[in-house]
């Protein structure tokens, strides 16, 4: 689920600081209950390091959250960000990072050197406080690290599978494009939407 971004908040990272404060915004819009249960953003950056996207692509039990590569990168690649952040709480209000943290972001990395998107952090946070992996020194160990390597089965599966979403984004690019030009002859809504397959609020954001 992307997350709307106010313009404030459509930043330029320069440090950890910076997106925790975005990132506790975030979480803090979340009411009481939602909050005692596990969240997992994504942060996607351009070139300039400015955050392109969020998207809340996990929402898990008190202490655990769920995701695969695919859910991690989907946005990403869409997006054509070339650097993400990982960001989740933990609702019990410690920032202890345990051994399925580490061997996840483990994973990421290796998977998004793969594919170019850097891995560039993993925020940890509470609704006061943080913990970075890269602060900490802990991306560049695992970037080292001998765990994760990607076999050739898995490279030709994830290889294929930006393939194919790159496929989809450019039919959607196409139709959107389609849609653009039947707006401005000032077709219908719901005729576009017939003829092109998109959802309407996308046409009526053209």
């Amino acid at each position: 689920m992307n997350v709307r971004l106010v313009k404030d908040q459509k930043i330029k990272v320069l440090n950890t600081q910076d997106i925790w404060q975005v990132m506790q915004q975030v979480l803090l819009r979340e009411n009481k209950i939602r909050r005692n249960q596990e969240h997992f953003w994504i942060v996607g950056l351009d070139n300039s390091q400015k955050i392109l996207f969020i998207e809340l692509i996990g929402l898990g039990a008190v202490n655990r959250v769920n995701a695969n590569p695919p859910d991690v990168f989907r946005m990403g690649i869409y997006k054509l960000a070339v650097r993400m952040i990982l960001v989740h709480n933990h609702p019990s209000g410690t920032l202890e990072l345990s051994n399925d943290d580490l061997n996840f972001t483990d994973r990421m990395i290796k998977v998004g050197q793969l594919i170019n998107i850097e891995v560039i952090d993993h925020l940890v946070i509470t609704e006061e406080r943080y913990k970075s992996f890269a602060d900490e020194g802990l991306i560049e160990q695992l970037r080292k690290s001998g765990l994760y390597q990607i076999v050739d089965r898995e490279k030709a599966e994830l290889q294929q599978w930006k393939l194919d979403l790159e496929r989809k984004k450019a039919v959607q690019e196409s139709h959107l494009e389609i849609a653009k030009k039947m707006k401005a002859d000032g077709i219908d809504i719901d005729t576009i939407k017939k003829y092109t397959g998109l959802k309407k609020w996308d046409i009526k954001g053209l």
